[in-house]
């Protein structure tokens, strides 16, 4: 059911996402992909709904998008085989009390801001090989939770840098079929490797995650004999306008000039008018791209082939204190027109 070229793996029989939701926050349902978003809320802290602090809301936004994708694909959660989830928050705690109310069998992933991607290759895998037959791949960020541990919170007011990016309120989800189901196929999965170029700017993660993403699409390329130009687009998540150009440089020196490339930190949201700094960036964010915007222009067939290369910064408050430099990953998911 698979085949695997270096660290690709290709589906003889292609598993489908057969549904998919995003949800968004204040900010995102002003910027340029608004109307993309199967939900936004205007109470990033979801008061009303008795959320008493930033890190309920985000799980309470989390469950959000799983409730749509899965009314979208008319199946209760308990047809759902498993689910793959992750978030920014300590040991994933968003998503462990978003599933502790959907009582799904969970498997907790953390790829700091290329989850998406890695949820979604899982999900791939599960189904493929026959181990699931409806799998839920999801992920959240929630800028203020995302503030508070990684950076200071909000009330210290601190400014931020030109480099900097800003943590997308969102949340994205989508339920993965084994082959035969009507959707978009996902054709094959490349997981990352660790990079680390000994980047220590925690304000600038564009610079720390590029090195993964260039190293990640190489050996896709590599492995599978394809170049930029054999797809429509190249989605990566959360690069922001400062690694977009690293990666366009360092990706012209390979030989193999992005040309079709779009950075979905840069898609979010617009950085002339929103006060982003360089861009969005959090594991939502390139999960509300994908939902909203890639899934959608591939389903109705405006797109035929992409990759979707999530990228991640691998530290953590601690270690940045430590002076530990900033590792980063990609993992890369190449989807198809719909079936």
């Amino acid at each position: 059911m698979m085949t695997r070229r270096g660290d690709t793996l290709l589906f003889d029989a292609p598993p489908t996402v057969a549904a998919w939701a995003a949800a968004g926050g204040k900010k995102e349902s002003e910027g340029p992909l608004a109307s993309a978003f199967d939900f936004v809320t205007q109470d990033a802290a979801f008061g009303e709904q008795g959320c008493e602090n930033w890190e309920q809301a985000e799980s309470l936004l989390q469950r959000k998008a799983v409730e749509l994708c899965l009314r979208k694909a008319d199946i209760p959660r308990s047809k759902v085989d498993i689910a793959f989830a992750g978030d920014l928050q300590a040991q994933c705690t968003a998503s462990n009390y978003t599933m502790r109310e959907l009582g799904i069998p969970f498997a907790g992933v953390y790829g700091a801001c290329s989850t998406m991607a890695e949820t979604l290759g899982l999900a791939a895998v599960f189904a493929a090989g026959g181990m699931a037959e409806r799998v839920l791949a999801l992920t959240s960020s929630h800028f203020c939770a995302a503030e508070r541990q990684f950076r200071t919170p909000l009330e210290y007011g601190a400014k931020r840098t030109p480099t900097a990016q800003w943590t997308a309120t969102a949340a994205g989800a989508c339920l993965v079929r084994a082959h035969g189901g009507a959707g978009v196929p996902v054709l094959s999965v490349t997981f990352g490797r660790v990079q680390d170029f000994a980047v220590h700017d925690i304000n600038n993660m564009g610079a720390a995650m590029m090195p993964a993403a260039a190293s990640t699409l190489l050996r896709y390329f590599s492995a599978t004999g394809t170049s930029p130009q054999d797809f429509d687009a190249i989605f990566t998540g959360d690069l922001g306008e400062v690694g977009t150009a690293l990666l366009h440089e360092q990706m012209a020196k390979e030989g193999l000039p992005l040309d079709n490339h779009k950075d979905c930190g840069c898609l979010l949201f617009d950085t002339n008018s929103q006060n982003v700094q360089a861009g969005g960036s959090g594991a939502g964010c390139s999960a509300a791209v994908l939902c909203g915007k890639i899934l959608p222009m591939l389903a109705a067939g405006q797109l035929r082939r992409v990759l979707f290369l999530a990228t991640g910064a691998l530290m953590s408050q601690t270690t940045f204190l430590q002076g530990e430099s900033i590792p980063g990953i990609a993992h890369c998911v190449e989807l198809g027109g719909a079936v």
